[in-house]
């Protein structure tokens, strides 16, 4: 039996920090150490990195950097642009509209507000997971305050129309928020492109560390504070901010059109989708939108088996599945499920997300992997 080193394709959950990044961040944990809203020598280095960070990020996505607010990651992002809208516009309404298959950093704060006094549409999606701008133009009322739909989903990688939903958003005066975690890095991002007023960012699915982020904010655009405390960036988020986070960030945001990769992901995708189509025929599908996607995500459901058990016989490659696992059984994605396919299409489900350090011979070697231990079983 041959031996292989591991692969890791597990990019859409956390990409390791590019070293460009941590090259960036150590003098911030060494030589600046002060508090940056501090009035003396010691945090004039501090200041002067996070504007630059803040100019990066603001850059990197088209906007100005006085719309840019520096997050403890992209849940809070979220949970901001939501609860914020939420609160800073209850006097005109307390409707959103979202979609079935967002991520739970959207769909939770949304059952927090709908237990506050908010009403919530959930638009449903095709079977590729993708929305019908149609049917968010049908679900808006007189007291819709705010859309929020991902730029492009994170398990099965299918790209939502933002643009066209942001149009219909804008003639009704409604605000467009779009989670952006899993797009930015991967392909271009404009928040004028795009027309959206809030858009999310993740520093983890970026090359830069857990636990920092960004919420971009149009001028003009009403948003409640959501954590309170001392007046930090502009008194729009308290908190001492995490300087050398927030530093890698902007590295990370400046180097994002440098290292996407676009039409190489595309090729590494590709073979990989081919290869295992080659040993498994029929016995496999495809999930999400091929051709409108993230260019390095690949969705398959290996049918009649479970994802999980799959990747046990394969523990060199990182990988996730599209089901969960509750004491011995196991439970469908609901993404999968909100897209209509049934426990024997969807059980099988493992998503590769592949990455900057994927190589051809990744590739060749995980088809090797699914042979030598699976078999052809087409």
């Amino acid at each position: 039996m041959r031996t292989f080193n591991n692969i890791y394709l597990d990019y859409n959950a956390s990409t390791p920090i590019a070293g460009e990044v941590l090259n960036e961040m150590l003098p911030y944990f060494r030589e600046h150490y002060g508090n940056p809203s501090s009035s003396h020598w010691a945090s004039d280095s501090l200041k002067a990195a996070i504007e630059q960070a803040r100019s990066r990020v603001a850059s990197a996505i088209g906007a100005s950097p006085g719309e840019v607010i520096f997050t403890s990651g992209g849940t809070e992002a979220n949970n901001h642009a939501l609860q914020g809208v939420y609160w800073a516009a209850k006097q005109k309404g307390n409707h959103i509209i979202t979609t079935t298959v967002e991520h739970p950093a959207i769909l939770n704060p949304c059952a927090f507000l709908e237990s506050l006094g908010a009403e919530v549409t959930y638009v449903e999606v095709d079977r590729l997971g993708r929305v019908s701008p149609d049917a968010i133009k049908r679900a808006i009322r007189k007291d819709t305050i705010l859309i929020s739909v991902m730029h492009a989903n994170s398990e099965v990688g299918t790209f939502q129309p933002i643009e066209e939903i942001a149009v219909i958003a804008k003639q009704y005066g409604i605000l467009m928020h779009t989670d952006a975690a899993q797009t930015f890095g991967k392909i271009p991002v404009d928040v004028n492109m795009l027309g959206v007023d809030l858009l999310s960012i993740a520093g983890h699915k970026l090359y830069a560390p857990k636990g920092v982020g960004a919420l971009y904010v149009r001028n003009g655009t009403k948003l409640t504070s959501f954590m309170h405390g001392a007046g930090h960036e502009s008194g729009r988020r308290a908190g001492t901010e995490n300087v050398p986070y927030i530093v890698g960030l902007g590295k990370a945001a400046e180097l994002a059109a440098d290292y996407a990769r676009t039409n190489e992901m595309h090729l590494l995708k590709n073979a990989l989708r081919e290869g295992l189509l080659s040993l498994f025929g029929d016995k496999v599908r495809f999930n999400g939108d091929l051709e409108r996607s993230l260019p390095n995500t690949l969705h398959i459901s290996f049918l009649g088996m479970v994802g999980q058990d799959i990747l046990d016989q394969l523990p060199e490659i990182a990988a996730s599945t599209g089901s969960a696992c509750h004491s011995g059984s196991y439970a469908l994605s609901p993404v999968l499920r909100a897209m209509g396919l049934n426990e024997y299409e969807g059980l099988g489900a493992i998503r590769f997300s592949l990455g900057r350090l994927t190589t051809i011979q990744d590739i060749k070697n995980v088809i090797a992997l699914f042979q030598e231990r699976l078999g052809l079983i087409k």
